[in-house]
């Protein structure tokens, strides 16, 4: 081991394409800039976790041994990714759009991003499909899968979710090696087919005619790197941005994390950060980019909601005016004191928190800014 450690990182480079594929390396390369032993070490035992999850049969929902893996849901829909900073109110619209019939709802996060979540993943079509499985597979399933889905710390209430990693790679497996010729798309049509239909207890699976998967991942928009990528996916695509006042989203940001937002200039340097992509996002996707306040999201929501159904040329349904899990309803992913399993205007009072000299600073450091996307957001 002592001597691997030693091995320089030029090496390390040559070692991952050999032993991971091209994808994962190059998906490490845009995240960490190099690829340290430590790196590697960190990324050959996720792999040999996924691989032995992935080798022990499940039950299918007849409870018999064998998972049959020949009636499966197709999902191509385009995605609605819904993404800008934490903390400003993307969990809420991604559980709003659970259970519509016309949706795929993503339940968590979508973290097909390696090495975290925020970077859009790097697939190489000369490499196996079983390597870009291991690339886009959400770790976080397995978790879930064993203790049920809970959102965020403080929820008091626990969802079950019924996930077959072993029928995921079944599934993944099959689909990608049944198209031909195969492009990019298909491979993450192939992934969001496989984590839906191993999803066992997704009550929302099949129905009306699909017009969109809808997720959510922080950061994902914020670089234009991930934007290029996506578009190349997807352009039929949408994104949908969150912002939220900054007097409201600090206090939430900082409390969340304080290692990362607990200093007050450097934490909204990361907001203007977000709200410039954002900005940037709109004049280059243009009417692909949905941009809400999220004060609206809160005290308009039936008319935001009713917008967005026109945006993604879905139905409306008053099943989008509830934050849910699989069509229960869940709290919310709050950093304060948790409250009933609604929507929580409370969450516009979170500036009442700041004392004086902290609110000036926000003032000074944001308002034309916010007072730009304001403008750019749509009007209720």
């Amino acid at each position: 081991m002592k001597i691997f450690k030693t091995i320089k990182h030029s090496t390390m480079h040559k070692l991952s394409k050999l032993t991971f594929g091209s994808s994962i390396t190059a998906s490490m390369l845009s995240g960490y800039g190099s690829i340290s032993p430590q790196k590697y070490i960190k990324c050959r035992s996720r792999i040999k976790r996924i691989e032995t999850e992935c080798n022990k049969p499940g039950v299918n929902r007849a409870g018999n041994d064998e998972l049959d893996t020949s009636n499966i849901t197709k999902v191509q829909a385009p995605l609605a990714l819904i993404s800008q900073i934490q903390r400003s109110g993307g969990s809420l619209l991604s559980q709003l759009f659970d259970g519509h019939p016309q949706i795929h709802a993503h339940p968590h996060e979508l973290k097909i991003g390696y090495p975290k979540k925020y970077y859009w993943p790097n697939v190489d079509l000369a490499d196996s499909p079983e390597r870009w499985f291991f690339l886009l597979f959400e770790d976080i399933v397995l978790e879930h899968a064993k203790e049920g889905f809970k959102k965020g710390i403080k929820a008091d209430q626990t969802h079950p979710f019924h996930f077959v990693p072993y029928l995921q790679k079944e599934i993944f497996l099959q689909y990608v090696n049944s198209v031909s010729p195969l492009r990019l798309r298909d491979v993450f049509d192939g992934y969001m087919t496989s984590y839906f239909n191993a999803w066992l207890n997704n009550i929302n699976l099949n129905g009306d005619h699909k017009k969109y998967i809808t997720a959510f991942t922080p950061r994902m928009a914020m670089l234009q790197e991930n934007m290029d990528k996506f578009c190349k996916i997807y352009p039929d695509g949408k994104i949908i941005s969150v912002v939220r006042d900054p007097r409201n989203w600090f206090p939430s940001a900082s409390r969340h994390r304080q290692k990362d937002y607990g200093k007050i200039s450097k934490a909204l340097d990361q907001w203007k950060d977000s709200v410039n992509a954002t900005i940037r996002n709109k004049a280059a996707l243009e009417e692909n980019v949905f941009i809400i306040r999220f004060e609206d999201l809160i005290t308009k929501t039936e008319p935001v909601m009713q917008y967005l159904s026109n945006f993604l040329d879905i139905e409306f349904d008053n099943i989008l005016l509830k934050p849910t899990f699989n069509g229960s309803p869940i709290s919310a992913n709050t950093s304060f004191k948790l409250e009933k399993s609604k929507i929580i205007e409370s969450t516009l009072c979170r500036y009442k928190t700041l004392d004086s000299e902290q609110l000036k600073i926000i003032e000074s450091m944001t308002s034309d800014l916010y007072q730009a996307i304001v403008d750019k957001a749509v009007k209720f």
